[in-house]
């Protein structure tokens, strides 16, 4: 049985940090911070090479970079273990090298086929494509924690190539977290609109912000 699940309602969970044992409240703290970390280090690569490609280490270390202050023990490395996550097990772990080369190459080579800027469905394709990967990301589930996270961070990345201002994905609040859950609970089984139109409803408003 998971453990979570004994949890009463409403009851504060724990984990062990590289600052001790805290809080879930205390704990969204270090992970936002670890979050706009993250972001500094995707934009710092984007300013040196405007092509920069999506690999497995560049993956692992945007991981670390985020989160490993926090969880030195297994941030930044794949996961050598099973987990569960929104009820469903994880892929295999031991395939988690081969799975995550696999993504990498198929998402450039889905960005070399997007049609141009100045077609009439270069959005429509982008937000396939955006949907597509944050989803496959996550199934994939490459780490202990945090791949939701890594995946909407990766996606800023893949926008800011395509020359398009970065969008957020809000997650963390318990509605907006819940729609997340349940487009990509949708994308498990094929259906990919939700997520979809999730994305293109934050598209207009990054638009806006510039």
């Amino acid at each position: 049985m998971d453990k979570s699940s004994t949890k009463p309602k409403g009851a504060t969970s724990y984990k062990k940090t590289a600052f001790g044992i805290i809080s879930r409240f205390k704990l969204l703290k270090l992970e936002l911070e670890g979050t706009k970390k993250g972001l500094e280090y995707l934009e710092g690569l984007f300013a040196k090479e405007k092509n920069v490609e999506i690999t497995p280490k560049l993956i692992t270390k945007l991981h670390a970079v985020s989160f490993g202050w926090v969880f030195p023990d297994w941030a930044g490395k794949f996961r050598t273990v099973q987990v569960t996550f929104s009820n469903k097990e994880a892929l295999l772990y031991y395939k988690l090298p081969e799975l995550m080369l696999n993504l990498c190459h198929d998402t450039e080579k889905r960005m070399k086929h997007l049609p141009k800027p100045t077609t009439q469905n270069f959005i429509f394709e982008v937000v396939s494509l955006l949907a597509w990967f944050q989803h496959r990301f996550v199934y994939i589930h490459p780490f202990k924690d945090y791949n939701g996270r890594t995946a909407r961070m990766l996606t800023i990345l893949l926008l800011l190539r395509l020359g398009l201002p970065p969008l957020e994905l809000k997650a963390d609040t318990r509605e907006d977290r819940e729609q997340y859950l349940a487009a990509m609970q949708n994308a498990d089984v094929g259906n990919y609109s939700l997520l979809e139109k999730l994305i293109s409803q934050a598209l207009p408003e990054s638009f806006e912000k510039i």
